[in-house]
């Protein structure tokens, strides 16, 4: 059967740093008080001037480089972001056309934090289709630009940053031992809208908005949902936790991950962490663990990886691929 299969992994974070301490002139809080709530210690802020689409570029040029294609290779472009350029057009036009690819199709994924995981799902359906033999799917963000930085429940947990992966047609044997995804659940439950929202739009209010987010409610949530669709992943592949080489989270909060690493019954060491470097990047989240984690060479070529985020919406969703 045809798989889709990662061939390239990318990222790129802005310079810039901004540590917890650095809050502590803009709103009331503390180093200690952040970092015992949610693992971060410090994220990269784009600067004046530098959008979606140059971290995207920047992110996306490293993969297609990984995987030794050009953009004459490519037949798709997929980008996650809920911070795009404009309106319209879709922010992914815009790197095509930087990447000098003037055929094949480009388009935005918007599914806030699981947008990566809608974006690859649905460059996966795409490939094995016969739609498409290669597409590029990129998740970037530039939350700093939405958030209230006055708002101390929300300013202290998102940052910017671009990951990006090539995925590949492949004939395999249609087993489990294929490389390639081998299986991907999405979710979504709009009753959830008001727990994780940007209080603005162009046909509600006209103007950008910033994000509000009920945090309670949303760890409430969280873990049971993430247990939801790895369940059934496992379901779909008889596969389980104790078969898993890596566990790549969407990296909002260490202590959600760690609750829903406990709930699954997955090793702490096999967990990929980057949230108290990279803080919540939403769509950027997984695609920027993910290559930390390849480039360092902890992921391996064979290994077993599984995917995860949830997001505002409410969305949900995982993904299992073998490297």
């Amino acid at each position: 059967m045809i798989r889709s299969v990662i061939t390239g992994c990318g990222s790129y974070s802005p310079e810039r740093v901004m540590k917890n301490t650095d809050f502590e002139g803009i709103v009331e809080t503390s180093d200690e008080w952040i970092v015992q709530r949610t693992g971060i210690r410090q994220r990269h802020i784009a600067a004046e001037g530098e959008t979606t689409a140059d971290l995207a570029e920047k992110a996306a040029r490293e993969a297609m480089a990984d995987a030794g294609v050009t953009a004459a290779d490519l037949d798709l472009i997929i980008l996650a972001t809920s911070t795009p350029n404009n309106t319209f057009p879709a922010t992914a036009v815009e790197v095509q056309h930087r990447l000098g690819m003037d055929h094949g199709a480009a388009f935005d994924s918007q599914a806030v934090c699981t947008g990566f995981i809608f974006a690859l799902t649905t460059a996966d359906q795409y490939i094995r289709t016969g739609f498409a033999k290669r597409v590029l799917v990129i998740g970037a963000e530039t939350f700093s630009r939405i958030l209230d930085w006055e708002d101390r429940s929300t300013c202290v947990l998102f940052g910017d940053g671009a990951g990006a992966v090539v995925v590949e047609s492949s004939e395999q044997a249609g087993t489990n031992g294929d490389r390639g995804i081998l299986t991907a659940h999405l979710r979504s439950d709009g009753a959830h809208k008001d727990k994780l929202y940007v209080d603005g739009g162009p046909s509600s209010t006209g103007t950008v908005g910033y994000l509000r987010m009920e945090g309670r409610e949303v760890f409430r949530h969280a873990v049971a949902m993430i247990a939801d669709v790895i369940e059934a992943a496992y379901a779909a592949t008889g596969l389980t936790s104790r078969d898993l080489d890596w566990f790549v989270p969407h990296q909002a909060n260490k202590r959600i991950i760690d609750a829903s690493a406990r709930k699954l019954g997955i090793d702490p060491s096999k967990v990929i962490i980057t949230v108290d470097r990279h803080g919540n990047t939403s769509a950027a989240s997984i695609p920027l663990a993910l290559c930390e984690a390849v480039g360092d060479g902890r992921i391996k070529r064979g290994d077993l990886v599984m995917l995860e985020a949830m997001g505002g919406g409410f969305t949900w969703g995982s993904l299992l691929l073998r490297w």
